[in-house]
Protein backbone atom coordinates (compact mmCIF):
# COMPACT_ATOMS: atom_id res chain seq x y z
CA UNK A 1 0.00 0.00 0.00
CA UNK A 2 1.41 3.36 -1.04
CA UNK A 3 1.06 5.89 1.71
CA UNK A 4 2.67 8.73 3.55
CA UNK A 5 2.44 8.82 7.33
CA UNK A 6 2.80 12.06 9.22
CA UNK A 7 3.97 12.20 12.83
CA UNK A 8 5.57 14.49 15.37
CA UNK A 9 2.74 16.85 16.15
CA UNK A 10 1.69 17.85 19.62
CA UNK A 11 0.93 20.65 22.02
CA UNK A 12 3.60 23.32 22.40
CA UNK A 13 3.78 26.78 23.87
CA UNK A 14 4.28 29.84 21.69
CA UNK A 15 7.94 30.16 20.81
CA UNK A 16 8.46 26.43 21.06
CA UNK A 17 9.59 23.93 18.45
CA UNK A 18 8.42 20.71 16.89
CA UNK A 19 9.80 18.45 14.18
CA UNK A 20 7.31 16.74 11.94
CA UNK A 21 8.13 13.61 9.98
CA UNK A 22 6.64 12.32 6.76
CA UNK A 23 7.52 8.67 6.21
CA UNK A 24 6.82 6.81 3.01
CA UNK A 25 5.50 3.28 2.95
CA UNK A 26 5.37 1.06 -0.10
CA UNK A 27 7.36 3.29 -2.39
CA UNK A 28 10.53 5.32 -2.56
CA UNK A 29 10.27 9.03 -1.82
CA UNK A 30 13.28 9.97 -3.89
CA UNK A 31 11.30 10.20 -7.12
CA UNK A 32 9.04 12.93 -5.80
CA UNK A 33 9.02 16.43 -4.53
CA UNK A 34 7.29 16.49 -1.16
CA UNK A 35 5.07 19.24 0.11
CA UNK A 36 3.85 20.02 3.59
CA UNK A 37 0.36 21.45 3.93
CA UNK A 38 -1.81 22.47 6.86
CA UNK A 39 -5.45 23.00 7.56
CA UNK A 40 -6.83 24.91 10.50
CA UNK A 41 -10.47 24.58 11.59
CA UNK A 42 -12.76 26.52 9.28
CA UNK A 43 -9.97 27.32 6.85
CA UNK A 44 -8.85 25.90 3.55
CA UNK A 45 -5.81 23.67 3.35
CA UNK A 46 -2.73 25.69 2.47
CA UNK A 47 0.75 24.90 1.29
CA UNK A 48 3.47 25.43 3.87
CA UNK A 49 6.66 24.19 2.28
CA UNK A 50 8.03 21.98 -0.46
CA UNK A 51 11.33 20.24 -1.16
CA UNK A 52 12.61 18.96 -4.49
CA UNK A 53 13.50 15.34 -5.13
CA UNK A 54 17.10 15.65 -4.01
CA UNK A 55 16.61 18.50 -1.59
CA UNK A 56 18.39 21.09 -3.67
CA UNK A 57 15.42 23.39 -3.85
CA UNK A 58 12.98 24.41 -1.14
CA UNK A 59 9.94 26.64 -1.05
CA UNK A 60 8.21 28.24 1.93
CA UNK A 61 5.00 30.12 2.48
CA UNK A 62 5.66 33.71 3.54
CA UNK A 63 4.01 33.03 6.89
CA UNK A 64 6.65 30.45 7.87
CA UNK A 65 9.81 31.77 6.20
CA UNK A 66 12.67 32.01 8.63
CA UNK A 67 10.92 29.78 11.18
CA UNK A 68 10.34 26.47 9.39
CA UNK A 69 12.93 24.30 7.65
CA UNK A 70 12.11 21.41 5.36
CA UNK A 71 14.62 18.65 4.77
CA UNK A 72 14.71 15.10 3.51
CA UNK A 73 16.65 11.93 4.11
CA UNK A 74 16.04 9.72 1.11
CA UNK A 75 17.99 6.89 2.71
CA UNK A 76 15.41 6.88 5.50
CA UNK A 77 12.57 7.54 3.05
CA UNK A 78 11.49 10.45 5.22
CA UNK A 79 10.92 14.18 4.90
CA UNK A 80 11.03 16.47 7.90
CA UNK A 81 9.60 19.84 8.81
CA UNK A 82 11.46 21.58 11.61
CA UNK A 83 9.20 24.24 13.08
CA UNK A 84 10.72 26.85 15.37
CA UNK A 85 9.30 29.93 17.07
CA UNK A 86 5.82 28.51 16.74
CA UNK A 87 2.86 30.85 16.92
CA UNK A 88 -0.78 30.17 17.79
CA UNK A 89 -1.68 30.76 14.15
CA UNK A 90 0.47 27.75 13.21
CA UNK A 91 -2.05 25.49 14.94
CA UNK A 92 -3.49 23.12 12.36
CA UNK A 93 -3.45 19.57 11.12
CA UNK A 94 -0.31 19.13 9.04
CA UNK A 95 -0.18 16.86 6.02
CA UNK A 96 2.50 15.85 3.57
CA UNK A 97 1.97 14.86 -0.04
CA UNK A 98 3.87 13.84 -3.13
CA UNK A 99 4.16 16.37 -5.91
CA UNK A 100 5.56 16.16 -9.44
CA UNK A 101 7.65 19.20 -8.55
CA UNK A 102 7.54 22.13 -6.17
CA UNK A 103 6.51 24.39 -9.05
CA UNK A 104 3.44 22.24 -9.68
CA UNK A 105 0.07 22.69 -8.02
CA UNK A 106 -0.66 19.01 -8.53
CA UNK A 107 -0.67 16.50 -5.73
CA UNK A 108 -0.14 12.78 -6.16
CA UNK A 109 -2.10 10.30 -4.08
CA UNK A 110 -4.56 10.66 -1.26
CA UNK A 111 -4.24 12.72 1.88
CA UNK A 112 -3.07 10.89 4.95
CA UNK A 113 -4.43 11.35 8.43
CA UNK A 114 -2.11 14.22 9.21
CA UNK A 115 -0.62 15.22 12.53
CA UNK A 116 -2.14 17.81 14.84
CA UNK A 117 -0.06 20.79 15.91
CA UNK A 118 -1.47 22.97 18.67
CA UNK A 119 0.34 26.09 19.80
CA UNK A 120 -1.14 27.43 23.00
CA UNK A 121 0.08 28.95 26.29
Amino acid sequence: QLQLVESGGGLVQPGGSLRLSCAASGFSLDSYAIGWFRQAPGKEREGVSCISTRGGSTVYADSVKGRFTISRDNAKNTVYLQMNNLKPEDSAVYYCARKPGCDSSLRIGSWGQGTQVTVSP
